[in-house]
């Protein structure tokens, strides 16, 4: 394995993928990017790997078909615009702001992304392969349990004082439970578990905990009773 490293730092913001395939057959080789689209990259940190190639690629020309940049982008990074949704709700949730009925309109558009990139069949990794179908670019991926973290961790954290929020975000979650890939579902039970405990922490008073753990597409105004046995 010949290490490719990255002179400058930065986050990888897209790749060119044709590019690096076309450099690993002229190289007869598979190049392995060595971290996902959305990481910071320090000065010097491998960026690409070369493997199985008798003459080295040029280091500066593989290099310089991954982009890095100062900041994420949504280009080849969905899970940014997913980031940027979240930061969103969290700041209508701070003290300064306090407005829960933002977070709870943000839900609704990662409701629809979770629902989205849930029909994907995800994988830890891609292997693209060349015009004769042999291997030569592998990816590291994201699996969907990664943005369903990333959808629902800060704003249960943030918002766990909200009636409204910890109501939508039950919803949202029992809605997938309803319409997930069994493979998704434990991930699913699993935020579920963390949403029950935060309000059973946060409201100590029996008649707002149970209002805190009815599902409610609205936050408030459009509840359903609590499931049971999830």
């Amino acid at each position: 394995m010949t290490p490719i490293r990255s002179e400058p730092g930065g986050v990888i913001q897209a790749f060119d993928a044709a590019g690096l395939i076309a450099a690993a057959v002229r190289h007869d080789c598979v190049l392995v990017l060595a971290h996902q689209v959305g990481d910071f990259v320090p000065p010097g940190t491998t960026l690409v790997e070369a493997h199985g190639s008798a003459r080295t690629p040029d280091p500066r020309r593989v290099a310089g078909l991954v982009a890095l940049g100062t900041e994420r982008t949504i280009e080849q990074d969905p899970a940014f615009a997913l980031r940027i949704l979240v930061d969103i709700a969290i700041r209508a949730l701070s003290p300064a702001v306090n407005d829960p009925t933002t977070a709870v309109q943000v839900l609704n558009h990662i409701d629809t992304f979770l629902h989205v990139v849930g029909r994907v069949r995800f994988r830890g990794r891609y292997v693209l392969a060349d015009d004769r179908g042999r291997p030569r670019l592998v990816v590291p991926g994201r699996s969907w349990e990664d943005y369903l973290r990333v959808g629902v961790t800060e704003i249960r954290e943030y918002g766990a004082t909200s009636l409204q929020v910890c109501r939508r975000l039950r919803a949202l979650l029992e809605d997938l439970l309803e319409t997930q890939p069994t493979e998704h579902l434990p991930a699913v039970r699993a935020e579920l578990v963390l949403l029950d405990e935060s309000v059973r922490r946060t409201f100590t008073d029996s008649a707002r905990r149970a209002s805190a753990q009815t599902a409610d597409r609205q936050g408030i105004g459009g509840g359903r009773p609590p499931r049971s046995g999830h």
